[in-house]
């Protein structure tokens, strides 16, 4: 059954009896670095509570590069962590273990019962299609009905397989419990047969080459000629982007390998930015810094999209602004760069100065 064959009056109810009302609309919370920690590990697990304000989102890791000994130990884990720690601003994720693994089943019926009311998002690895969300939604349902939940854990779904990007428009519309998207390049590589062994990045195989120079209307083939990396990912994350979009939840980029190129990682980062994802994962403290600094609007585009918004007063016609023509579609794009200011404010102090210093600047020249 896919969500289109369910009556839309249905679609808002809970699945389960008791289980709270699910969200008509997925709130835009902060989320530009969704930082992975094992739970199993005593050093990881010590560093949380010194973490919580310095990231948007901390993950507690359950699915890959947790060893099959150490399952039930991470799931131990992150209740005990959960249960002692005080997340104030930021959000707490956790990835369960793939739905046809034997340990899913417990990951579900001990996490949502000891601390279901902290846990905002579960992220559900190699999604194929609406089939595996409905199944976690029912799940859910039943088992925050039974906690009492008051509010309804979301659920973030990794595209890893080429079935789960051909379906990723059903999986965005599956539930209203969906959240958003994460592209996982590594598995997906694989799954495709795609050529390459890197975990997120370019390759310098794909790749595109300028034509040969002619004279006098003959291609010189052996002269020397430019050629530029391509980005193996650009579909990928433009199809989940539009995908979320039209289904008013979130896209992201997943992780990137190479944790000593950071370099290489920010050029991942920003073309992800560009194209519409509002975050990505982070793999070490390392990346948090550059997903916060690239998911973040700069401190010019703002200024400038604060300058077309006073500018277009109602909204309509057009405006010259430094020699550019600005309209309603301009509007639309500065306003949702202006919000998404607004809301790293909120959270962010460092980001809220800087942001006021550009207002207080404003307001002078005015």
């Amino acid at each position: 059954m896919t969500a289109a064959s369910r009556s839309p009056k249905d679609f808002f109810r809970p699945l389960a009896v008791g289980a709270p009302t699910p969200l008509r609309e997925i709130p835009a919370r902060p989320s530009r670095a969704i930082h992975f920690f094992d739970p199993s590990n005593p050093k990881m697990a010590a560093k949380v509570p010194d973490m919580v304000g310095t990231v948007d989102v901390l993950l507690g890791n359950l699915e890959d590069a947790i060893k099959a000994d150490n399952k039930e130990a991470a799931r131990e884990g992150l209740v005990r962590i959960a249960q002692e720690t005080d997340f104030g601003p930021t959000q707490l994720w956790t990835r369960i273990n793939a739905l046809d693994s034997p340990w899913v089943l417990d990951d579900l019926t001990t996490l949502v019962p000891a601390i279901g009311d902290k846990l905002d998002v579960i992220m559900v690895p190699k999604v194929q299609g609406a089939e595996d969300i409905h199944y976690v939604d029912r799940i859910l349902a039943q088992l925050e009905a039974k906690a009492g939940l008051e509010k309804p854990i979301l659920v973030h779904a990794i595209l890893e397989t080429a079935r789960g990007v051909a379906n990723v428009e059903e999986i965005c519309g599956a539930s209203p419990r969906m959240q958003g998207l994460s592209l996982g390049p590594a598995d997906l590589a694989a799954d495709r047969r795609m050529k390459t062994t890197r975990v997120g990045g370019g390759h310098p195989g794909y790749l595109v080459r300028e034509d040969p120079p002619r004279l006098d209307g003959v291609a010189n083939l052996e002269a020397s000629r430019a050629t530029y990396q391509q980005d193996l990912w650009h579909y990928t994350i433009a199809r989940m982007v539009d995908a979320c979009a039209m289904h008013g939840i979130y896209p992201y980029y997943g992780p990137f390998g190479d944790i000593s190129d950071t370099t290489a990682c920010e050029d991942q980062f920003r073309n992800a930015f560009l194209l519409g994802c509002v975050g990505t994962w982070s793999l070490h403290p390392k990346q948090i810094a550059i997903a916060n600094r690239v998911f973040s609007p700069s401190v010019e585009d703002v200024a400038h999209a604060r300058r077309v918004v006073a500018a277009m007063g109602d909204g309509t016609g057009a405006v010259m602004l430094d020699g550019k023509m600005e309209d309603d579609a301009s509007l639309k794009q500065c306003l949702v760069m202006v919000e998404l200011a607004e809301q790293l404010a909120a959270v962010d102090p460092e980001l809220k100065q800087q942001y006021d210093a550009i207002a207080g600047d404003e307001q002078s020249e005015a």
